[in-house]
């Protein structure tokens, strides 16, 4: 994803490649023993996360049904909607990016078919000028982009002032890049070719893009998997992370 300026066009910051690749999944995304079966593991944990997030930074009641009722939640790269519907649920008024014309598609009329009303769009973050939003939301998506400080930048200016944003994003790691990309994407546990293992980002370097845009990330946790347990949240940051950021 480019820079942000009124010459941009509407790939500034997605890479077309990565796009269609993920469109071609699109069918399968809400199968949980297809395609995106290891989405549907993970999904519990990244929304457990981002559950506790929004009672901590709202201070909000761990047992209310709604959270969010009264705010507007933003999930850029959305895919077909797994977190998008887990957030309307709670009450915000939701919308979905995604660069992916077919997993909007799908995102769309999967709401439908669920009674939840979601605004999907289909677009770059960078171009389509959103403001406002309580949460951002953007899961397993900055190492798919083509600049990643324009992107990170493209999600401060959606985030309304006293907002929360949280991210997921592959660790750029000797562990997963053998697990990750090598054994998973050739035993098909993950579609081949989703991971490029020189395009994830670690901690730091995520820290770092959030503080040039204004932005002060939270102790990052990581998401682990161990036979006992699955995927889980965990000390461990090897494979994956999850964070939460504010303005200073």
């Amino acid at each position: 994803m480019a820079n942000a300026s009124s010459s941009r066009n509407s790939t500034a910051t997605i890479r077309p490649d990565e796009a269609a690749h993920f469109g071609q999944l699109a069918a399968q995304w809400w199968d949980p023993k297809g395609s995106s079966a290891m989405l549907h593991r993970l999904n519990p944990v990244r929304l457990g996360f981002v559950r506790n997030a929004i009672d901590a930074h709202w201070r909000c009641d761990s047992r209310a049904v709604r959270p969010l009722s009264g705010k507007r939640a933003l999930d850029v790269g959305c895919g077909a909607g797994l977190l998008c519907e887990p957030l309307a649920r709670l009450g915000a008024a939701t919308t979905g990016v995604d660069a992916a014309a077919e997993n909007i598609a799908v995102a769309s009329a999967h709401a439908a078919g669920a009674g939840l009303h979601i605004t999907y769009q289909c677009g770059d973050i960078a171009d389509l000028g959103m403001s406002g939003f309580d949460l951002v939301t953007a899961m397993e998506v900055v190492e798919h982009v083509a600049d990643k400080a324009a992107f990170i930048a493209a999600l401060v200016s959606a985030l309304a002032p006293g907002g929360l944003m949280v991210l997921s994003t592959p660790n750029r790691t000797l562990q997963s890049r053998l697990l990750m990309v090598e054994a998973a994407e050739r035993t098909g546990l993950i579609p081949r070719g989703t991971h490029h293992w020189e395009d994830f980002v670690t901690p730091i370097e995520l820290a770092d893009l959030l503080a040039d845009a204004g932005l002060r990330m939270g102790n990052p946790s990581g998401i682990a998997w161990s036979p006992g347990k699955g995927l889980h949240l965990s000390d461990d940051l090897a494979l994956n992370y999850i964070v939460t950021a504010v303005r200073d």
